[in-house]
Parts: structure tokens; sequence; C-alpha cells
């Protein structure tokens, strides 16, 4: 018989047998209350951001349900660890890295025509694609000229980390139905939209430090935690856990996620039954839960969560001897519980 989606969960977790606080300490949560604040007034400038009217109450309710603040976290975090004062400009940077984060949620929201993030309607579902558009659109803008302000290479980095992102949601739509696609070339794919920003913070923070050695070894850190989170939500949209996300929404899309691409690439019968499924112009429900069910059911989600430790690992290695400074050793931790706690309930806000 078929383990549940919570046995494998419990199964995961139990692999994963690492403890932790996941919780950041006083001076990082002050820090993220900051970048807090510095948004919420971003949003009621009438000059540089929403100020009134549609995009600010449409922007007002994406901003009121708040996500992890990885990216911010990474800039605080890797900064600390070159001696980066905690200062206005490190406060605008993380805000700046936010807000090209969520210009991206927008923006693939209508793409993907997401009904729900974060367990609440989408900005699209709720005031149009238009809006949904624009706002992503004011957010880079914003995001731009609070960099401009501080240094252009901060400006110069971010616009090629946006460029590299949009390329990437592209390729992601280009492989849609494609079960033949590489494990490899789905990381290049997960680096290009989620790593290169968590990347660009490990950059942001080397600039603001001017110690241009760690911009490629933080960089390269980033991008592979960036693979490390895509492959966790992929092992999310089969298991379930993120009540913020419909199960199998993947498979409905026709997106390979890893769990699926190791399914079907390992078993002639998964691979057939998917084939047949993804001919169709849509997937209907119940289809989309029987292949789901398959998924689940072939025996891949071990080896998916084997691969993602094994890219955490790489990604920490890369940290060399600042992983032993008190920020790093902190960084160590955040990270190992992070991508646990992904897995699960509690992690999936």
């Amino acid at each position: 018989m078929c383990p549940t989606a919570m046995h494998i969960l419990h199964a995961v977790q139990g692999d994963m047998n690492y403890t932790g606080a996941m919780t950041p300490g006083l001076l990082l949560k002050d820090f993220l209350e900051r970048v807090e604040r510095s948004s919420q007034a971003w949003l009621r400038d009438s000059e540089m951001g929403a100020g009134d009217g549609t995009l600010v109450d449409a922007l007002g309710d994406f901003f009121a349900v708040r996500g992890k603040h990885v990216r911010p976290i990474l800039v605080h975090l890797l900064s600390d660890m070159l001696g980066v004062e905690e200062d206005e400009r490190l406060v605008e940077v993380a805000v700046a890295a936010e807000f090209i984060h969520n210009a991206s949620l927008l923006h693939d929201d209508v793409i993907d025509n997401g009904m729900f993030r974060r367990a609440l309607p989408t900005v699209n579902a709720r005031w149009g694609n238009i809006v949904a558009v624009m706002g992503g659109d004011l957010m880079l803008s914003g995001a731009a000229l609070k960099l401009t302000h501080i240094h252009n290479r901060l400006t110069q980095t971010a616009l090629r980390v946006v460029a590299e992102m949009t390329h990437a949601a592209i390729a992601e739509v280009e492989t849609r139905g494609n079960l033949l696609l590489s494990v490899e070339e789905l990381k290049r794919i997960a680096e290009g939209k989620t790593g290169a920003l968590f990347g660009w913070c490990g950059v942001a923070a080397s600039i603001l430090a001017q110690n241009p050695a760690t911009e490629a070894q933080f960089d390269l850190f980033g991008r592979k935690l960036g693979v490390v989170f895509q492959m966790a939500d992929d092992v999310k949209d089969i298991t379930g856990v993120d009540e913020g996300k419909p199960q199998f929404a993947d498979i409905q899309s026709k997106t390979p996620s890893l769990l699926v691409l190791l399914a079907a690439q390992r078993n002639p019968s998964v691979m057939k039954r998917f084939k047949e499924a993804w001919g169709f112009p849509t997937v209907t429900r119940e289809r989309t839960r029987e292949l789901g069910l398959a998924v689940m059911c072939s025996g891949v989600l071990d080896e998916a969560v084997e691969l993602m430790e094994r890219e955490m690992e790489e990604a920490l290695a890369l940290l060399g001897d600042y992983a032993h400074t008190p920020s790093g050793a902190q960084l160590v931790v955040w990270t190992r519980q992070f991508a646990k706690n992904m897995l699960s309930k509690r992690g999936a806000a």
C-alpha cells in the first residue's frame, strides 16, 4: 500500500535528523522589523511608491501577509559575516531584495493564473492581471531606485539578476510537458529563478563591505541554496504540506518538477501515464490526483530529499572559514533548519 503524505513527511523529517532554532535572534528580529517599516513607508510614498488608489490597496493587502523573509535574513547574516555595520543602507538593500522577489511572485501568479498564495487570494485573483503586473513593475522600479541611492554596482548587479530571473521563468514555461528534462537542466532553471537572487544577497553584502574577493563565493553559496529551496518546494507540491498552495499544482500546470521527473524517468508505467494525461490541453483534477499519487507511490521521495541535502551541504561548504564566525554559525543553523521546515506545515507559510 502506498504511504500517505503524512507518513512520507514523518520519514523526511526523520531523515534530516536536525534540531535547531528557526526563530532569528533579537538583533535579526529588530532588523526584519525595520525592513517591514521601510517597505510600508515606500508603499505610502506618493512619488517613489504606490501613493494612494488601487495599487496601494492591492499591494497593501499583499504586504500584509508576511513571507519567510529569506532574502533579508541572508543580506543581514552575510553582511554581518563581513563586518558591515547594520545601518540604513543595509535595510534598503534587504528591502530591494524583497521587492524583486515579490515582483516575481506577482508576475508568476499572472503567468500561472495562480489563485492562492500563502493561503489567501492572489493579487491577480482579487484585483486582476493588470494591477498585478503593474504592481510588480512598480516594486522593481522601487528596488532599482533604492539601490541607485546607495551604490551603482548594487543597481547594475540587481538588474542583471532580474534579467536572469526573467530568462529562467521563460525557460520554465518552455519546459512544460517535457518529461525528458534532466535534473541538471532543472537545477539550472531553479538557480535562475530563485538562486540568482539568493546569490545577489551575498554579492550585495560584499559590495557594501568593499570586499570583492567574496562576491563569487557568496554568490555561488546563494545560488546553491536557491536550488535547495526549489527542490524542497517540489517535494511540498507532492506531499501537500504547503497549506498556501494546492497539492499537485505543478502536475496540473504540466511543470516537470524534481519528483515528477525522477518518477517518470525511472518507471515506464508512470512515464506512460504522464504522457497520456499531459497530451491533452488541460488535466482534470481527478487525473491530476491520480498522477500525484502515482509519484508518491513511486519511491522517489527519499532520492529527492537526498539530492536536496547534498546540495545544501555543498552550499554550506562554500562559506569556508566564514562558517566559523558567530554570524556564519548562525547562518549554518538557520540554513539547515530552514531546509527542514520547508518540508513541514510549520515552514510552509
